[in-house]
């Protein structure tokens, strides 16, 4: 399934920092990368149009909770989590006050953002059963 992609209209004004748990399993070899992005993205483009491969099984289109992240810094310029938002990220592992979809958290205004990307983000379809 692909991800919809939200239409850049502005120039890539708003830095963002993922902070990487596990870079290996997410494609790239550093632990924190910084990019640059625009409003009106949400943070799983950003993170896959620079080669950070977030898993997001559904899509991108809030059906699922692998792409599950922690906004560190910057929640005040991310938009407000939705209800079905809320109800899928409640079925995350490591829930926390600043969890949410990677896929639904929209960039509104400039700012600085701090992403965490946590260890276990991956897709459990991957993953050797039980």
């Amino acid at each position: 399934m692909h991800m919809k992609v939200s239409k850049v209209v502005g120039p890539r004004t708003v830095p963002v920092r993922f902070i990487l748990e596990d870079p290996a399993s997410l494609g790239v070899d550093k632990s924190e990368i910084e990019v640059m992005a625009a409003v009106g993205q949400n943070i799983l483009e950003v993170a896959m149009e620079n080669g950070i491969s977030i898993e997001h099984t559904c899509g991108g289109v809030c059906a699922c909770s692998t792409c599950h992240v922690y906004v560190e810094d910057g929640e005040n310029v991310c938009s407000e989590p939705e209800d079905d938002e809320l109800d899928r990220v409640e079925e995350a592992p490591g829930l926390q006050r600043n969890s949410r979809l990677s896929c639904q958290t929209k960039i509104e205004s400039e700012g600085p953002i701090t992403i965490k990307v946590p260890a276990w983000n991956r897709n459990a379809v991957k993953e050797v059963p039980h």
